[in-house]
């Protein structure tokens, strides 16, 4: 099997880790890993090369070779950014001098090399290339957006502005967008991948029917909704009616009426699993609204049939027909299926608006925005954290950013939906960001291919928060037709300019903490830990208070499993203890980076409490090159007992920098009648020692020293393969395979320990590793640990 990176560069599958285990369903030929939402598989042939190519990547691009999936990556031998320039030089030598000039243009000179796409800068010291995120600067306030004429007195869901188009995008930003393109470097990339995509989906056959199960056809609605952006886009931007044609063959397509069938005729938008016909839904609204002076009145009438008939019809049963399973999303759901289908709803539902003489658009409207308010408008807790895991983030906010942006353009007020949560998710977003991947805890794939980050530029418009959306224009998937109207062209500036180093979110349901030495350098170090409940997650969680990841070089040293295989029997079944969940190795407690006790899972009633946290505060500054100022650290600890039943009766758990955030600290503080595992999940080579007190890491000649300081004797790193013990539950069908992973392990009988790990890279510029002193948790300062 050929694996391909986003541009499109064949790889072998050989020791590739893959999260999905052999067979690897769910890799897609041009944009790499998908993490399916609830299960969703594509069969499709693929799709663009261009997706996910969103960011200037023709200027440098530095290719790596993925080794694992969640758990690292693998990169060039020498990690320093010297030597990352040097290589990019070698292509040619003309376009990095080239990058590095337009960076003072704001055009960032964009590469990756790890699995999700992570930017790589420039390491420029120059200072004045950069400055405080702002918006409406004076040298571009010629990009700034025209003010809107529309308004309303009184606001009403069903009180729509009479100009099209009016959903997201409305006349008035569509007049000014040539000249945005033709002005602002971002935008002019973001335009050229977006026809790209158009182009090529042109030429291809229209999105197949696949119905995978109680999986739906979710990914089948979610390449519609693509095209019909795409394809709506490309035609208001050239007027060349050959999209609007092609979009025609889609619309017919999913509606059955095209030359092969597209499911069963009494629900082809599968309301059983609800994502899927709200998906579609939303498809027909953008296609209607964006298009509607194309449409012929023929053409309309068909699209509200059918938009109505297996889209807005089945809204209404879900939310009047108390005993249709089909509506469970709308009653105390606060994750990313409200989101989505509450949005999808109301797209639908505006577009048609005032076309409609059935009463559905109205109706349902009387009924998605109060209960998306209620719900969706509690997707991220209060400190911005989205409480399902940082991959149901990008659905979630996706859906709840067409939502309100939608009826903003359409009626002119968001009914609450705006709050503070929301202005904070995406610095929750930021910091669930590592170096090289995602802080993945819980059900967390690899890249999406439908759902992205670009809720971020909706977020610093309305918030006036210029730091995401200078944050988000540099991702890979910043290329998407919301971005040409949520992206303020105005922005400038540095998103690390002034943005501190670390962050703890303190909601109980959360409970984690982000720190980092840079915000700019993939070599940089950085630790991310959560204590949080084991419940509460809406069955996305894994049990793993205490749970943490290590980026260091350029490398993820220890890491993730993410995702279990969604259609394996009673992965969703519930988050109760005896949850048949737990039977697989990804999800239960000693397929995660804690403490194993008794060889037995988590208590899923755990409420851990946070013991202390501290910071020396540093911000990086505005160049990309961050020198980490003497004595600069960070802290972290929780007390999390209540993760654990009554043969122990105190668990604490601390992470920490030392040495200036070049070295690392796992320490746990312990009393249990039971044996207990100290465990780790990495895709490293390992090698112990022959005394067994250190263990040597290495991944791509890179090499990190994990040593035990504290207990002096009797305790000893041993290895194991990934896999569920004996005494485990079998599930009904085999565990999936975990290839490429090492446990590194610690074992101790039962007693009272202060277990102390150091993790020192074996840094190539020879900063020297030092042994800090030993500290009980409890008198950790930002001091304590200063040698």
């Amino acid at each position: 099997m050929a694996y391909h990176n986003a541009n499109n560069q064949n790889y072998s599958s050989q020791n590739l880790n893959t999260p999905y285990g052999a067979g690897d369903p769910y890799y897609n030929q041009s944009s790499g890993y998908i993490t399916p939402p609830n299960g969703e598989k594509p069969k499709s042939k693929g799709v663009s090369k261009w997706i996910k190519i969103g960011v200037p990547v023709a200027i440098l691009v530095i290719v790596g070779v993925v080794v694992g999936a969640v758990l690292g990556t693998k990169k060039s031998k020498d990690d320093s950014p010297a030597a990352q320039s040097a290589a990019a030089a070698s292509v040619s030598s003309a376009s990095v001098n080239s990058a590095l000039q337009e960076l003072a243009t704001g055009k960032f000179a964009m590469a990756t090399n790890s699995l999700y796409m992570m930017p790589l800068y420039p390491q420029v010291t120059d200072t004045a290339v950069f400055t405080t995120p702002t918006f409406a600067s004076s040298a571009k306030a010629s990009l700034t957006w025209p003010s809107d004429t529309f308004s309303a007195a009184t606001p009403a869901a069903t009180s729509v502005r009479s100009d099209r188009p009016r959903l997201i995008a409305p006349q008035y930003k569509w007049n000014v967008l040539a000249d945005h393109i033709a002005a602002d470097p971002y935008l002019s990339y973001w335009n050229e991948t977006i026809f790209g995509n158009a182009t090529d989906w042109y030429n291809d056959d229209p999105v197949a029917y696949f119905f995978d199960g109680g999986n739906g056809i979710l990914d089948i609605a979610r390449r519609f909704k693509q095209r019909a952006k795409a394809f709506s886009y490309a035609y208001r931007m050239t007027n060349d009616t050959k999209w609007a044609d092609r979009l025609w063959v889609e619309i017919q397509n999913v509606a059955g009426n095209y030359t092969t069938s597209f499911g069963p005729d009494y629900d082809r938008w599968d309301s059983n699993h609800f994502l899927d016909t709200a998906e579609f839904s939303a498809g027909y609204g953008i296609a209607y609204d964006w298009l509607y002076d194309v449409w012929t009145d023929d053409q309309k009438a068909a699209m509200r049939f059918t938009l109505i008939e297996y889209g807005l019809s089945f809204g209404l049963q879900a939310y009047n027909n108390a005993s249709s399973f089909i509506g469970w999303w709308k009653t105390n759901t606060t994750g990313n299926w409200n989101c989505v289908c509450n949005g999808g709803l109301t797209l639908g539902s505006l577009a048609i608006l005032g076309d409609d003489d059935t009463g559905t658009a109205s109706q349902l409207l009387a009924l998605t925005v109060p209960n998306a308010l209620e719900n969706c408008a509690g997707g991220p807790t209060d400190d911005g954290t989205w409480s399902e895991t940082q991959d149901y983030w990008y659905f979630g906010t996706t859906g709840y950013a067409e939502m309100t942006s939608a009826l903003l353009t359409a009626t002119g007020s968001d009914y609450g939906l705006l709050n503070d949560a929301y202005k904070l998710t995406g610095y929750s977003h930021m910091y669930g960001q590592g170096l090289t991947q995602l802080f993945a805890v819980g059900d967390t794939g690899p890249n999406k291919f439908s759902s992205t980050a670009n809720s971020l530029f909706f977020f610093a418009s309305e918030f006036n928060e210029p730091t995401l959306a200078l944050y988000q224009r540099d991702q890979a998937d910043a290329a998407d037709p919301w971005s040409m109207f949520w992206y303020d062209a105005s922005v400038q500036g540095a998103f690390w300019d002034g943005l501190p180093l670390d962050r703890s979110f303190d909601n109980e349901i959360d409970q984690w903490v982000s720190m980092r030495s840079t915000w700019t350098n993939i070599n940089g170090t950085y630790i991310g830990m959560k204590a949080g409940m084991n419940q509460g997650r809406q069955t996305h969680n894994d049990l793993d208070c205490g749970d943490f990841v290590i980026d260091a070089m350029g490398h993820r040293w220890v890491g993730e499993w993410g995702d279990g295989d969604y259609n394996a029997p009673y992965y969703f079944s519930n988050d109760t203890q005896e949850s048949e969940r737990w039977w697989y190795y990804r999800k239960m407690t000693e397929g995660q980076n804690t403490i194993l006790v008794n060889k037995s899972n988590q208590n899923v009633l755990a409420r851990p409490t946070l013991l202390g946290y501290g910071s020396t505060n540093d911000t990086q500054g505005s160049s990309t090159v961050y020198q980490v100022p003497n004595d600069s650290t960070a802290y972290w600890s929780a007390d999390i007992t209540s993760a654990y039943f009554s043969d122990t009766s105190s668990l604490k758990r601390g992470v920490r920098f030392i040495n200036n955030r070049t070295q690392m600290l796992v320490q746990d503080e312990i009393t249990t009648t039971s044996s207990f595992q100290w465990r780790v999940q990495t895709n490293a080579t390992v090698s112990v020692s022959s005394d067994g007190t250190k263990a040597t890491l290495t991944i791509d000649g890179d090499e990190m020293e994990v040593s035990i300081l504290s207990p002096s004797s009797g305790a000893k790193f041993t290895t194991s393969d990934p896999v569920r013990f004996d005494s485990d539950p079998t599930p009904p069908e085999a565990d999936q395979p975990n290839t490429g992973g090492t446990v590194l392990i610690i074992e101790m009988d039962a007693g009272t320990y202060n277990l102390q790990v150091l993790f020192s890279p074996q840094w190539q510029d020879g900063t020297p590793s030092v042994t800090p002193p030993s500290v009980d948790l409890d008198n950790w300062s930002l001091t304590s640990h200063n040698t």
